[in-house]
């Protein structure tokens, strides 16, 4: 689809280039970042990698985080089979530092609105991470939420990104309202 806008909006002939830059995971919403260069897409893994990007989530949790915002540290240890991040207070064999901070933006009858800010990328890290502190994601069976959202998504959202284009050397500030939910309006 992406290919098809590009070739579209560029009127461009034959076949189109495109490099994931920053992708999510399946029942997440939000943000996503292409490349339409090799040179774009070498520049921006660049900047992902050197962390010279800012990630914003939005996280519907249910169980409000005991302090209003709070920077979290823990040492994240994938297990490939089940596909899923376990966090650890203390380092562990094989495990990644996962640094995050968060917020309180909201509280409803039954839910809490989180902002969400990575310092680091790990696997399912802010899933396992906001699990960890008994503040597991709407929908998110997998992290111990007690039953999943009717469409296989979870309530978590990549809300904004901000970094230096690549080519402009412009701030470049990405956001990206969250889908049409009631709850998700709700925090609106």
């Amino acid at each position: 689809m992406v290919k098809e806008y590009i070739a579209e909006k560029y009127n461009k002939p034959g076949a189109v280039y495109l490099g994931v830059v920053h992708r999510l995971d399946r029942p997440t919403s939000g943000i996503v970042v292409f490349a339409k260069t090799s040179k774009a897409l070498s520049r921006l893994n660049k900047l992902f990698a050197n962390r010279e990007t800012k990630k914003t989530y939005w996280a519907i949790v249910k169980n409000v985080p005991e302090k209003p915002s709070e920077k979290l540290i823990h040492f994240l240890k994938r297990n490939p089979k089940q596909n899923k991040s376990y966090a650890h207070i203390k380092e562990v064999p094989e495990s990644k530092k996962g640094v995050l901070t968060y917020s309180i933006v909201k509280t409803l009858d039954r839910y809490s609105l989180l902002e969400v800010n990575l310092e680091t990328g790990r696997h399912h890290q802010i899933r396992s991470q906001l699990s960890a502190i008994g503040s597991p994601i709407k929908g998110d069976l997998k992290y111990g939420f007690d039953r999943s959202n009717k469409d296989g998504s979870i309530h978590l959202h990549a809300r904004q990104l901000q970094f230096i284009h690549p080519v402009k050397l412009e701030p470049l500030e990405i956001v990206a309202s969250p889908p049409e939910d009631p709850i998700w309006n709700a925090c609106s």
